[in-house]
């Protein structure tokens, strides 16, 4: 036997065993950090999965199928002028109200299509860092100012960050655009509007399905909620004409799916997980039998599911034993943050866009943690800070990045939204102090 060889298997198993070995089993913390770790895997999986992934899996499978690679370079591809790609991924990011793992299915979608590096990043960051709704709410509950520069700051980021990501690996874009010069013009089977109309539907089922209840109950957003399923029920409804009128799938089909959810609807009052997740399975029954567009958009959406869904929630298994959930404790105490984030300092600057970064922060979540961080000390800057960083990035969605365009320039992405976070903290620390 060659022992050279062994030395890697050896240090691993050796590693395993310490730790195995030497597991603080039965000390409060620890044993709670694994707790929190669980709970806050099933409340992902409870608000989010059903709710947010899997729309996303379906929309990505179909940007995948029924939108054209052609179409998508045309846009946002290497060769693409500059203002039309950064402006299209910005406001494309921007209307879609997810966290920055429901947008990880669509930033795969467009990627693989033939986006170029930068627009698809700044399209990857805006996509939870420029959302309306939660740079109102910031504005409301933490001050206009503060509201006004994450806004800022967000659209700033999001072009920025993508061309550093271009420029960065300029070579390499370089080689795409060239390769994307000599294809031809895309053959489409339906009209655009049409295939607007299709992606229009989808994104506002998406979008109306995971409407915030707002801090008031009076107003327009109070409004939308309070009818935020009969807006979902109108644009299922929607989709499906749709799917029969252009896209050839049975009356019956579409009757065996909707029969369930009914159903579910009626018996099941005040659980609308339970229709709502039908409606995607059947959906999902329907299309996986055919062969043709409807069967590669179902084949593409469970192809995404297949390499994200296991990664993320693996992440948020890790977060939760680190962090905890909201207001619970995991194996890093909560108090350390408080005091680490305090005053106008480049380490507190850095440290909230580090942990801002690791944290896993659900839609709108972020400005009630923010707010009782405040109300702990933290300073303006730190806040600008982890507001600019946190929505953005997570542990779960730093998985899924690395599996999609792979190590070095996930980290080289990391390191730009916290670099730039941590600047901008220190520059409104400094003016708003």
């Amino acid at each position: 036997m060659n022992w050279k060889d062994q030395w890697k298997p050896l240090a691993i198993i050796t590693a395993v065993f310490l730790v195995a070995f030497y597991l603080p089993v039965g000390l409060p913390r620890f044993d709670n950090s694994i707790m929190e770790a669980f709970h806050l895997v099933k409340w992902y999986a409870r608000e989010h999965v059903v709710l947010c992934l899997l729309p996303a899996f379906l929309i990505a499978g179909a940007i995948a199928v029924f939108v054209k690679k052609e179409s998508v370079m045309k846009y946002l591809g290497a060769r693409a002028p500059k203002p039309l790609a950064y402006g299209v991924a910005s406001v494309s990011g921007s209307i879609l109200a997810v966290c920055s793992c429901t947008v990880l299915p669509l930033f795969a979608g467009i990627y693989r299509m033939g986006a170029g590096l930068g627009p698809a990043t700044a399209f990857l960051y805006s996509g939870p860092a420029i959302n309306v709704l939660a740079i109102i709410l910031t504005a409301r509950v933490l001050g206009p100012e503060l509201g006004i520069a994450r806004a800022v700051g967000a659209v700033a980021f999001s072009v920025v960050i993508g061309l550093l990501m271009h420029l960065m690996f300029r070579k390499e874009e370089l080689e795409k655009a060239d390769v994307q010069a000599g294809m031809p013009e895309p053959v489409v089977a339906r009209p655009l509007w049409q295939n607007g109309v299709y992606f229009a539907l989808m994104v506002g089922i998406l979008v109306f399905a995971n409407w915030g209840r707002p801090a008031e109950g009076t107003g327009a957003w109070a409004a939308i909620y309070s009818s935020k399923w009969i807006v979902t029920s109108i644009l299922a409804l929607g989709l499906g004409a749709v799917l029969a009128a252009w896209f050839g799938l049975k009356v019956s089909r579409l009757v065996f799916v909707a029969a369930p959810v009914v159903v579910l609807a009626l018996v099941a009052r005040g659980q609308p997980l339970l229709p709502f997740a039908a409606g995607i399975v059947g959906l999902g029954v329907v299309t996986s039998t055919r062969d043709d567009e409807l069967g590669e958009w179902f084949e593409s959406s469970w192809g995404f599911a297949k390499q994200i869904l296991p990664l993320l929630l693996l992440g948020v298994l890790v977060a939760g034993a680190l962090l905890g959930r909201p207001g619970q404790e995991g194996m890093i105490p909560s108090i350390w943050v408080a005091r680490a984030v305090g005053g106008n300092s480049i380490w507190s600057n850095l440290f909230a866009s580090v942990a801002g970064a690791f944290m896993y922060f659900a839609t709108l979540t972020e400005v009630p943690i923010l707010q009782g961080l405040i109300g702990s000390g933290m300073g303006k800057g730190p806040a600008l800070a982890l507001l600019l960083a946190g929505p953005a990035l997570s542990l779960p969605n730093m998985l899924v990045i690395r599996s999609i365009m792979g190590t070095r320039k996930t980290l080289v992405f990391v390191a730009l939204v916290v670099l730039m976070a941590t600047i901008s903290g220190m520059l409104y620390g400094a003016f708003a102090g």
